[in-house]
């Protein structure tokens, strides 16, 4: 396993970080410990969570794994925003909320500090300098190491930053979007925007929900029974009906003749993929099993040629909106 700084700052992570989404729903107490344990082994230290994922399970299975272990090796992200309770400030990046949030998250993690504490979503209704501030505040008082956000779009982002530069805050180092193979509206401004401010791209839902994990093959109808793509399973994502077109058979295609060639699983060269492409810092890898993180972790440890990337890469491609592809003649673009 190979390390990496996250975006301009100098905290540095394993190249895969492990998500816990399943922790204390998919998979037992039991079983995420042996996951988080075969983790480690591999030489893993990134571990993400968020206080709403299993309605705060999962943080408490993690803080009681974390009781026994070496806190000050390991680096603990989780994330805030969505509604914890029924109250009218139980949700939302308002100051209120968040201080709540980040003592209920250490509570619950059984630690007294956050490496990487991020806004699961931004939120309208707040002014962006009450959330900043706040998030500043809990930087400065030692509870939080490192500052975040996951899925915002590009100007939120800028705006984000922006703000905590003018004030002199802490800056924003880590951004978590919906990143693969099929899914790759970010490349087109908010990758260039964490490239170009120091932010670390830290993917989440690399499978596509398991799709790329090779399970999905030209000519099937429909998703198998019991699978995440069966039904409408995944609201973020959208169903079988609705994501299935010409593209996405075209990159399943690519991938699944890339990781022969390779002599890869297709999970493997996706999240290849990935770790070789700007401004990535580290592709989150859920596993319900330690099995399925067992496969995950053969991601590391080799590389893609340029021939394969470019072919992965080009299955993939979508005509850019305006005006990209006017800019994309101007004289005066960085490489």
């Amino acid at each position: 396993m190979e390390y990496r700084n996250v975006g301009a700052s100098g905290l540095r992570v394993s190249e895969l970080c492990l998500g816990t989404m399943t922790f204390g729903k998919e998979a037992d107490e039991q079983t995420s410990h042996a996951i988080l344990d075969r983790y480690v082994e591999a030489g893993g230290d990134f571990i993400d969570t968020a206080d709403v994922y299993a309605g705060g399970a999962s943080e408490e299975i993690i803080g009681r794994w974390l009781a026994s272990r070496q806190r000050d090796s390991l680096v603990v992200a989780t994330k805030a925003f969505w509604a914890t309770g029924s109250g009218p400030n139980d949700n939302g990046a308002g100051r209120k909320h968040l201080i709540a949030a980040v003592h209920a998250s250490l509570r619950r993690l059984r630690t007294d500090y956050i490496d990487l504490y991020q806004l699961h979503c931004f939120d309208e209704t707040t002014p962006i300098e009450e959330t900043v501030s706040t998030l500043d505040q809990l930087v400065r008082s030692g509870l939080v190491r490192h500052l975040g956000v996951s899925n915002y779009a590009a100007w939120q982002l800028q705006k984000s930053v922006d703000v905590a530069r003018f004030r002199g805050w802490e800056p924003f180092v880590a951004a978590q979007p919906l990143y693969n193979l099929i899914d790759r509206e970010i490349e087109t401004e908010l990758v260039p925007v964490c490239r170009n401010e120091g932010v670390g791209i830290i993917p989440w839902s690399p499978m596509r929900g398991g799709w790329l994990t090779g399970k999905y093959r030209r000519g099937m109808t429909g998703a198998p029974a019991g699978t995440r793509w069966d039904g409408d399973k995944q609201p973020w994502l959208g169903n079988w009906e609705n994501s299935v077109d010409e593209r996405t058979w075209r990159v399943t295609d690519t991938l699944i003749a890339v990781a022969e060639e390779a002599g890869r699983t297709p999970a493997q060269v996706a999240l290849r993929w990935l770790l070789q492409r700007p401004g990535v810092t580290a592709p989150i890898v859920g596993a319900r099993t330690t099995g399925q993180l067992g496969d995950n972790l053969g991601a590391t440890g080799w590389t893609l040629d340029d021939k394969q990337m470019e072919r992965l890469t080009a299955a993939g491609d979508q005509p850019l909106p305006y005006p990209h592809p006017y800019l994309a003649g101007s004289p005066r673009r960085r490489s």
